[in-house]
């Protein structure tokens, strides 16, 4: 997938074999670029899952309530979504090396101040910061990813900064885990030292590489939002919608609470089993994504969302049977759906949107998504209080399965594209 205010391409149907021979000094450079962005890609998103795995120690260690806990996951995304609408399109005007150094410097601060946060103040900052700063970096890499690919290999470049924004989430929590389980008390100063002090290497290393998109004059003008739905796509959006709120809320029950439900409700107080739900659903999403890449949009979205529904529904039998190895299934059948819907229905709606529109159209998919990602999160932590971690859980999972079944219906009946 690739989020660009000027350039929108999804076509995951080519091979993600890179150049293997490249025959100039030129084409070494950008093939030591791409390998460098798509790395950077990974760790960006790794320190976007790193702190779920903490939320749970957070909450027991200074007293957060469920919803102030759901609250500081949810500002990621309520930042990341607003700096995509502003700011998306930055790179394009004052290049792509000074917004990537700045982005990566500015997430090293953010996760420092997460790991050293005291308060629920403390830790809302850190995570806004961390929400537009990778708001910035989303659409600078994934545009200098297009801008790299090999040349022999067009196109994938979208499949590249899909797969490797699932990698990286899964890799993040993973690495949160094990490390909480192996150091204790000094995890967060060790996960979030070590990210902090990539993300700085990573700052300085982007100078070395060759820049891809020179200044031009139009700055100001590109910070204006915009997000409309033109007449062509209004049908298949409309239709599409259920698909991306279940694949997003999907994302933000599992990041939110995913290692709440399983120290709680599974009884696993080992903090590497709670993040597993994390690397599960990412990895699996990450898999089933590449697997399915030759498949047509509506093949894909049709996957998703039965997908999603089928998981979703088994994580509540594996929860009422107190079962963490099915629940371990479940999660993963599910991720195959947040790994597939989401793509399908970008390369559905894709192919009917004038390039003139494709800024505007691609606001207003996001719009619904990081509201799909944040608000219920919240919602359930809310809830929480009143109805128990165990049934808020399992309505959030049931409003899932309704989503992912329409949409599944929509799509089979409706839309042809």
């Amino acid at each position: 997938m690739v989020l660009n205010k000027s350039n929108l391409v999804v076509d995951p149907s080519n091979s993600l074999a890179p150049e293997l021979l490249p025959t100039t000094a030129a084409e070494l450079r950008e093939r030591r670029g791409f390998r460098f962005v798509l790395a950077a890609t990974t760790a960006m998103m790794a320190g976007a899952s790193a702190p779920s795995p903490f939320y749970p120690v957070i909450q027991a260690e200074l007293g957060f309530t469920p919803v102030m806990t759901t609250t500081v996951f949810a500002v990621y995304a309520v930042a990341l979504l607003a700096t995509l609408l502003v700011a998306g399109s930055l790179s394009d005007h004052l290049g792509r090396r000074p917004m990537i150094s700045v982005g990566f410097g500015l997430l090293a601060l953010s996760v420092l101040l997460f790991s050293h946060a005291e308060s629920a103040t403390g830790f809302i900052a850190a995570r806004v910061l961390q929400g537009i700063t990778s708001g910035l970096l989303l659409s600078t890499l994934a545009a200098t990813v297009v801008d790299l690919e090999p040349r022999n290999r067009p196109g994938t470049a979208a499949a590249w900064n899909s797969v490797t924004a699932m990698t990286g989430l899964a890799t993040g929590a993973l690495i949160a885990g094990f490390v909480l389980d192996r150091v204790g008390d000094d995890a967060s100063t060790a996960v979030f030292g070590a990210f902090a002090g990539l993300y700085l290497l990573m700052a300085v290393e982007i100078w070395h590489l060759p820049e891809t998109a020179p200044r031009h004059h139009g700055v100001w003008a590109s910070l204006r939002p915009s997000a409309a739905l033109p007449k062509e796509i209004r049908t298949t959006f409309l239709q599409s919608a259920p698909a991306v709120f279940a694949g997003w809320a999907t994302g933000g029950l599992y990041l939110s609470l995913g290692p709440a439900v399983v120290a709680t409700q599974l009884h696993r107080t080992s903090h590497l089993p709670q993040s597993l739900v994390v690397t599960i659903l990412a990895g699996s999403g990450a898999l089933a994504g590449y697997l399915i890449r030759r498949r047509t949009p509506r093949t894909i979205t049709l996957y998703g969302t039965t997908a999603l529904a089928v998981g979703s529904a088994c994580t509540l039998g594996a929860l009422a049977l107190e079962s963490l190895s099915l629940y371990y299934l479940a999660v993963m059948i599910a991720g195959t759906g947040f790994g597939t819907a989401f793509s399908g229905v970008l390369r559905s709606i894709t192919p009917l949107t004038r390039p003139e529109n494709r800024a505007e159209v691609l606001a207003a998919i996001f719009v619904v998504s990081y509201t799909a990602f944040g608000v219920p999160a919240v919602v359930a932590g809310l809830l929480v209080p009143h109805l128990g971690l165990a049934t808020t859980t399992n309505w959030y999972g049931t409003v899932i399965v309704f989503l992912a079944t329409t949409a599944t219906l929509l799509r089979r009946f409706g839309s042809h594209v």
